[in-house]
């Protein structure tokens, strides 16, 4: 029998330490039915040390999810990863050890990787087992890893094989920060402060009779002046159309450039006249391809001027922009500068603002499948819908192939050499993978195109998105099958995995590029439906930050509060929504679990066998009601839990608990010795434990074994409250509950469940014990069928019910509320003229409509504040809708 107070400080850790020692989540090794499997695509965190509430958040959103249907009706998949290759474990690893990664060979720097990586994961995994996750921890990857290596190189190769993939010199974007290509997908734009700088520019063969002299261009970029290749003037521009088809001087540098007509300018922007610098932003590439302009580098690949920039060569672009602008007041050319604040395209993980290099980089093709993509969007199932919106703005707007390619070391390497004569690509054997070419042999002893002895390795490594793209296929166990010769899947019941649960900021990352991998790889959408949820605000609902002081630590959180208490605050969001973190939603979880352990010691005291036997004469009407009520609780928590309501799903059990059962079913049970309600409240009990389950996981396990796992494998246990669960089980591998299927009028049992809560307040309030007497009391209500339950629990000696009679009481109008927000926008300055009305009591209801000052109010522009009013004897008591009349004194 649960005895004390609760102790989660004792129980939680105990039952996550159980659940993973006893494998108690275990994915079957035998095979499974795909009818009866259920997968999930877990997130792979990147490695970085701390647990945030992103992780918090979204992993309990999960778990809900997982817990759900393993009850349900599934053998649930549910792995772990970690993303640990890339950039992000390459910069924890220069930061933790001080070094540079240029400093090492790649294997060696790699290796070093390894080692850091495994500290900060097995800590993680930790704290991620100490949130309370059914994660089955066995089946746990890390993208680094050979298995995963051989994935990633297998897609790459059959990419290619498929011809979706390109190596091209070309634009691409560049981070000079991590001194590596990104994709478009990396970029973020960001506020930033700065300065537009008007400049003049001569015009080299100026003839007064045609055109100006000099003109302005204005630019907040004056240390591309070196790269310039061209200007432009929009068509329609008449004031500078003479310009075009004269050569321009660029100032300080002295080249001619052509000045040429193009409908890309913006002619709002500045002076209508711009540039195009090789490169700057995506109009001058596009402008640069356009026309077959000159290339001129004049910033290199760590953000340094080159030696294009004469005189300003080996400073850093933000000294060399200084140095520039000092030039050009000097010479007479700068002819205004002022503050602006503006939008810069930034790589997201380091902040700093990208340059476009040319640069030879590798491709997958996406921009020519681009519908094709929408179409698999479209076919997945979002929750939220919303969240489809934004993967397909990201689809229609995209701009560039994927650039998979990354000059970095940590990172899994191409599977590429080539021959040093004739440059023709030389890919690993399938069997082979996983390999490196900077330490492995080539393929080939010769060339297979011109017969060349000598090979180049690949040194860049693959975008860490293209191999944590792949985690369907990680998680099905896709690999080459040399006898079958076509790739096969170790689990091809988990695929298409039935969901992906991620954050809304990775659709364009993650969810995009699985898409377009494991579409390509296997002809198939990989996914039935996306779960997106948002980000964890402060309790003043903004972006937590360091600099704004406002970021609150969950391990700090996690030692104050049961993490069940975090589960239920994690529950109360609506999916896809940002959730502020708020101490109050904790406190309520906090109360829910007492109310939950406190109501389970008095079921137990009230009924002490477990599985009580249904009375041969069946139930009291009461009972049946109660326990048909909470099969239609059941079915709305299905529902609402399939459709990843959590909000919804966590409020509506809760509220039915406190209030219908514990507030009233309780009180009434307290006052009953018989087998009616012993069977009832253990029924019941059951099913709100298994109800709470998903949420309150460690609460419910240990009430479960206390109460009822050592008899659930009894005789006594099979009925009407079946389960699967075998002595000792947990409550997690139980069966989640259906309906019983008992008829009961509904309408009727809410009724008198009113009366008896309307007669316990009232004796509360007058200070009598629940068992004193009374006299007469006086029903309007259809409660036919609860007489008994009524007289007896409240000790009624003469109750009367009038179940169609019209209630001697009257309804009062005490006061109208307007909806401002409605009326405001249509009325105006007719609202002060209508409030002046109602509060002097000069309007007319007209059925649903209210007309004062001259103005009709639709329903939904006001709310009526009623009171109801009784003159008869006896005292009326609030009972929802129901009039309950107390006719005669009290007595004890």
């Amino acid at each position: 029998m649960p005895s004390g107070e609760y102790d989660p400080d004792t129980a939680e850790p105990h039952w996550q330490r159980r659940w993973v020692d006893e494998e108690t989540y275990a994915y079957p090794d035998d095979p499974v039915d795909p009818n009866t499997a259920f997968s999930i695509d877990t997130p792979p965190p990147t490695v970085s040390g701390s647990l945030h509430w992103g992780h918090v958040y979204g992993s309990i959103l999960q778990d809900i999810v997982a817990r759900f249907h393993r009850m349900y009706d599934s053998e649930v998949f549910y792995p772990f990863g970690y993303d640990d290759n890339g950039i992000a474990s390459e910069r924890l690893t220069e930061r933790e050890l001080d070094v540079r990664h240029q400093e090492f060979e790649r294997r060696e720097f790699q290796q070093k990787c390894r080692e850091v990586c495994l500290t900060y994961e097995d800590e993680f995994t930790e704290k991620m087992q100490g949130v309370g996750l059914s994660i089955d921890w066995d089946n746990t990857y890390r993208t680094i890893s050979p298995a995963v290596q051989r994935i990633s190189q297998l897609s790459f190769i059959d990419l290619y094989e498929k011809g979706r993939e390109y190596r091209q010199e070309a634009p691409a974007i560049w981070c000079p920060e991590c001194e590596t290509a990104i994709s478009q997908v990396e970029t973020e734009d960001d506020e930033r402060d700065s300065h537009f700088h008007d400049i003049e520019f001569a015009v080299a063969d100026a003839d007064a009779d045609t055109a100006p002299d000099a003109f302005t261009i204005s630019t907040t970029r004056p240390e591309l002046l070196p790269a310039c290749v061209a200007v432009f003037v929009h068509p329609d521009d008449e004031t500078n159309q003479a310009l075009v088809g004269h050569e321009a001087e660029v100032p300080l540098f002295g080249h001619e450039v052509p000045i040429i007509a193009d409908d890309r300018v913006d002619m709002e922007t500045g002076s209508g006249i711009v540039m195009c610098c090789t490169f700057g932003d995506q109009n001058d590439i596009e402008w640069y391809q356009a026309h077959d302009l000159d290339l001129r580098v004049a910033i290199d690949e760590s953000a340094h001027m080159t030696g294009v920039a004469d005189e300003y060569e080996g400073l850093h672009s933000s000294a060399a922009r200084e140095a520039i602008v000092e030039d050009l007041d000097d010479a007479g050319a700068l002819l205004d500068r002022w503050e602006i604040s503006h939008t810069v395209n930034v790589h997201e993980r380091c902040e700093t603002g990208v340059e476009f290099l040319v640069t030879e980089q590798w491709y997958i093709e996406v921009l020519d499948k681009r519908e094709e993509y929408l179409q698999a969007g479209r076919e997945m199932e979002w929750f939220p819908e919303k969240m489809f919106t934004r993967y397909q703005h990201w689809v229609e707007g995209l701009q560039w192939d994927w650039l998979i390619s990354r000059q970095r070391s940590s990172g899994i390497p191409f599977p590429v050499w080539y021959c040093e004569a004739c440059d023709e690509e030389v890919l690993a054997s399938k069997a082979d993978l996983p390999v490196d070419p900077l330490s492995d042999d080539p393929p080939a002893d010769a060339c297979p195109a011109c017969g060349h002895d000598e090979f180049v390795p690949e040194d860049d490594v693959l975008d860490t998105w293209a191999t944590s793209s792949l985690t369907p296929l990680i998680n099905a166990g896709w690999d080459w099958d040399a006898d079958a010769g076509a790739f096969e899947m170790d689990r091809p019941e988990i695929y298409p995995i039935d969901v992906r649960p991620q954050g809304h900021d990775i659709i364009s990352f993650w969810l995009f590029h699985t898409v377009i991998k494991c579409y390509e790889h296997t002809g198939e959408v990989p996914f039935e439906s996306t779960m997106i949820n948002g980000m964890v605000l402060d309790e003043n609902r903004e972006k937590m930050s360091k600099s704004k002081g406002n970021v609150v630590d969950p391990d700090a959180v996690l030692d104050e509060y049961p993490v069940d208490a975090a589960r239920y605050w994690a529950a109360g969001s609506a999916i896809g929504d940002d959730l502020p973190y708020q101490e109050k939603g904790l406190r309520a979880g906090e109360k829910l679990i007492r109310k939950l352990w406190n109501a389970s010691k008095l079921v137990e005291s009230l009924a002490p066998e477990p599985y009580p036997e249904r009375p041969s004469e069946g139930l009291r009407e009461l009972d049946r009601w109660l326990l048909a009520e909470l099969d239609r609780e059941i079915e709305t928590l299905t529902d609402r839990l399939a459709a990843r309501e959590f909000s919804k799903a966590r409020d509506g059990i809760r509220s039915f608990f406190w209030n219908t059962f514990c507030d009233d079913y309780l009180e009434i049970a307290k006052q009953r010795e018989d087998a009616s309600a012993a069977y009832t409240l253990r029924t019941a009990h059951r099913r709100f434990l298994k109800l709470f389950a998903p949420v309150l996981a460690h609460v419910t396990e240990e009430l479960w074994q206390d109460m009822y796992a050592d008899a659930a494998g009894t005789d006594a246990a099979v009925g009407a409250d079946a389960t699967n669960a075998q002595a000792g089980d947990s409550i997690h591998l139980a069966d989640w509950p259906e309906p019983l299927g008992l008829d009961a009028d509904a309408d009727a049992g809410r009724a008198a469940m009113a009366v008896v809560g309307a007669l316990r307040r009232y004796k509360s309030e007058n200070q009598l014990p629940l068992n004193a007497d009374l006299d007469a009391v006086e029903v309007y209500a259809d409660i036919r069928g609860f007489e008994t339950d009524v007289t007896g629990v409240m000790h009624v000696d003469e109750l009367t019910v009038h179940p169609d009679a019209e209630p001697p009481v009257e309804t009062v109008i005490t006061g109208v509320d307007l909806a401002y927000a409605t009326i405001g926008p249509k009325h105006g300055d007719r609202v002060g003229d209508i409030d002046a009305a109602i509060a002097n009591e000069e309007y007319e209801l007209a059925g649903d409509e209210l007309h004062a000052a001259g103005v009709t109010l639709a329903p939904d522009e006001f709310s009526l504040e009623e009171d109801r009013r009784y003159a008869g004897e006896g005292e009326l008591l609030d009972a929802d809708d129901v009039v309950v009349i107390v006719k005669t004194a009290v007595e004890a």
